[in-house]
């Protein structure tokens, strides 16, 4: 029996590497991830170990090196090309702020992503760059067509999120990546919604930052950093420090030169013990295996879709196909979302309460491959329960 299922047919198991899972229904991974005991664990042995020692070691260089690997793996890139930075905005605001902007220039985004992925763009503006909203007929449907039509010859970066926060629409990166490749166009790539749950491959993208703190279950401000190397002289870091500029022996020198891979966008010491939980995390999903862990998020998610269904819900979002994710957000025209969340609140039931612009409300749920059937009919009950 691999460990992939022996976590999933034996709750003693499950419940040891997961503990969320004793106390509550974890349906929030697109939000903030509880911590499976083996990430904990390996924040908290460093931990321990810094107090007996210097935070830096023995191998701990060594284990930073091997997670820039671990993580140039787990998305087709180099490790050469990986910065281990956090949060997604931090990356995000490196790629906006680190291009040399020309007046008229155009970057295309969507108004309706996550704010973490519109203001760092939508700030250029100051510096005269033209920013313009991709408008979807449905919220978070960003079609390769719908790029493709959008596109203008004064469009210099495209910047989009691999999966809408809200309705789950999973985008096409790959074909839309081709499209802007075969433009001369640059690619920055919010992953931070499916890296950990689906394969998010950086081919055809320029720039990708995720944090490790939703699907990649591990802890807060850490995550990957992704910059293809021929923009490494495109991309200048604009945080400066000790550690990305070349400083011999620690001493200031009269010119500014940056080492030749990622670590030019790391200006100082980095947040080993997030570093440790982070390659516990991805070691994990690895060991998994990333293909199984996919099948059996979108096996809860339909079973999770016909509960809802069934109870009069209405899905915000697709709810299978090739552009659906583990994001599952709902309605009920005759209830309120907010009292519906309060009640599975007090029923030990952890998801998320969302809004759109109109200000409509909805429950959103994002179960994870750990999370069972049984655990999504009970969400199901309360609910039942709630409506009367």
């Amino acid at each position: 029996m691999s460990v992939f299922d022996r976590i999933l047919q034996n709750e003693a198991a499950r419940l040891e590497a997961f503990p969320v899972c004793r106390n509550s229904i974890f349906l929030a991974h697109a939000g903030v991830t509880a911590l499976p005991r083996v990430v904990a664990d390996a924040v908290i042995d460093y931990t321990r170990a810094a107090s007996k020692q210097h935070q830096e070691f023995g191998s701990v260089l060594k284990d930073i090196q091997q997670t820039r690997a671990i993580a140039a793996q787990f998305i087709g890139g180099r490790s050469d090309e990986i910065a281990l930075l956090g949060p997604t905005s931090l990356g995000l605001s490196l790629f906006a702020n680190g291009i040399p902007w020309e007046p008229g220039d155009e970057v295309l985004c969507y108004a309706d992503d996550y704010p973490a992925n519109v203001y760092p763009w939508i700030d250029l503006r100051r510096l005269g760059v033209t920013v313009r909203y991709l408008e979807p007929e449905r919220q978070g449907e960003i079609t390769p067509e719908l790029v493709a039509a959008a596109l203008t010859p004064r469009t210099r970066m495209v910047a989009l999120a691999s999966c809408n926060y809200l309705t789950g629409y999973r985008i096409d990166v790959d074909a839309i990546g081709r499209i802007l490749q075969e433009r001369g166009i640059l690619f920055s790539l919010d992953a931070i919604q499916t890296l950990g749950a689906f394969p998010v491959s950086v081919a055809h993208v320029d720039f990708l930052s995720a944090d490790a703190h939703k699907w990649m279950l591990g802890p807060m401000a850490i995550g990957i950093v992704f910059v293809k190397k021929e923009r490494f002289a495109l991309l200048r870091p604009t945080l400066l420090g000790a550690w990305n500029v070349r400083s011999p022996d620690f001493i200031a020198q009269d010119r500014v030169e940056f080492p030749d891979s990622a670590m030019r966008y790391e200006p100082g010491v980095l947040n080993a013990s997030g570093i440790y939980g982070m390659r516990a995390a991805l070691q994990l999903i690895g060991g998994f295996g990333l293909e199984n862990v996919s099948a059996r998020i979108l096996q809860l998610k339909a079973h999770l879709v016909r509960g809802l269904r069934a109870l009069g819900f209405e899905i915000h979002g697709p709810a299978d196909g090739p552009n659906a994710s583990g994001i599952t957000a709902c309605f009920h025209p005759q209830a309120s979302m907010a009292v519906l969340f309060k009640e599975l609140e007090r029923n030990g039931v952890i998801a998320s309460l969302r809004h759109d612009r109109s200000g409509r409300e909805y429950l959103r749920f994002s179960p994870h491959f750990y999370n069972t059937e049984t655990e999504i009919d009970r969400v199901i009950a309360v609910l039942r329960e709630a409506r009367g």
